[in-house]
């Protein structure tokens, strides 16, 4: 493909798939899958896969269609294993029953039905131009802890935000300072590593803070490395991080990229202010596809 042809793709497969998931995830069904499974012998994945290029409006009748899914589909579908993240140190720790609300905030319990579509990563760019999203199915029910704000689903612990802060856990030592609360899962997972020796999060939201410490805070080991600073995460950058001198500072106060940008560039302009420390932000890949 050229350059134009390629970004052409590229966008189609966003645009596409960004209806269904924002729309009907749950489109392809267990039922759906098993017909094709029992029936013509396919595996889980190839059928999912069939069943996705179908969802998606591509007909592999028409060459240029099949052709587009044959360079990208095998590059973009994940069927994982939901033992794997369910037996996360976090998610073993974390045990709530039912919902608890607080203001505009809740916490509760959501269930993924199987086969239901969802972002496991930030997208893959290889050599060639393709930008390749990457979606994964449970062929399982899948439960998982969200947060919502007035309605909205803010933060939770479905793979992608597992997998996206794997590599700023493993990055994060000494003192580490982290903007935005959310379920914890950063502030958890960085207090249990032997490295790190304070962990400072900076939330502006105090029912998130009060949300935090009720319903969460005491379900977690290491506490006594934690502190919880109310207050403007670019205030603190400003005035406080310089003074502190961390070792590490982590950015996660965006919701997705469409609201990511404007402050991942903010942020991004004050890192001078911290010249001695490491920075990381929170799918930055995917915020910088979009820049």
């Amino acid at each position: 493909m050229t350059y134009d042809e390629t970004v052409k793709s590229n966008n189609l497969i966003f645009e596409r798939l960004a209806i269904l998931l924002n729309n009907r995830p749950d489109f392809i069904t267990k039922e759906m899958v098993d017909e094709l499974v029992n029936g013509f012998g396919l595996s889980q994945i190839e059928a999912y896969s069939l069943l996705l290029c179908a969802a998606l409006g591509f007909d592999t009748e028409i060459e240029s269609d099949r052709k587009l899914w044959e360079s990208y589909a095998p590059h973009m579908i994940h069927h994982l294993d939901e033992q794997h993240f369910l037996n996360d140190e976090y998610c073993r720790a974390i045990n709530i029953e039912g919902a608890k609300k607080l203001n505009e905030w809740e916490l509760r319990i959501d269930t993924l039905a199987p086969y239901t579509a969802f972002v496991c990563d930030d997208p893959l760019t290889l050599p060639d131009g393709r930008v390749i999203p990457q979606i994964a199915f449970f062929d399982s029910e899948y439960k998982y802890i969200s947060v919502l704000q007035n309605g909205r689903e803010w933060m939770t612990m479905m793979p992608n935000e597992i997998v996206t802060q794997r590599l700023p856990i493993k990055r994060a030592n000494g003192r580490i300072c982290t903007y935005g609360l959310g379920l914890g899962y950063f502030v958890f997972m960085c207090a249990q590593k032997d490295s790190v020796e304070s962990v400072t999060v900076v939330e502006r939201d105090e029912s998130v803070i009060t949300l935090f410490k009720e319903m969460l805070l005491p379900l977690f080991d290491k506490k006594e490395k934690i502190e919880i600073v109310c207050a403007d995460a670019f205030d603190f950058a400003e005035k406080e991080a310089p003074k502190r001198r961390f070792d590490y500072i982590f950015a996660d106060i965006w919701h997705d990229p469409s609201d990511g940008v404007e402050a991942y560039k903010r942020f991004k302009s004050l890192e001078y202010l911290c010249p001695d420390t490491s920075f990381d932000y929170w799918i930055e890949k995917t915020l910088k596809l979009y820049m």
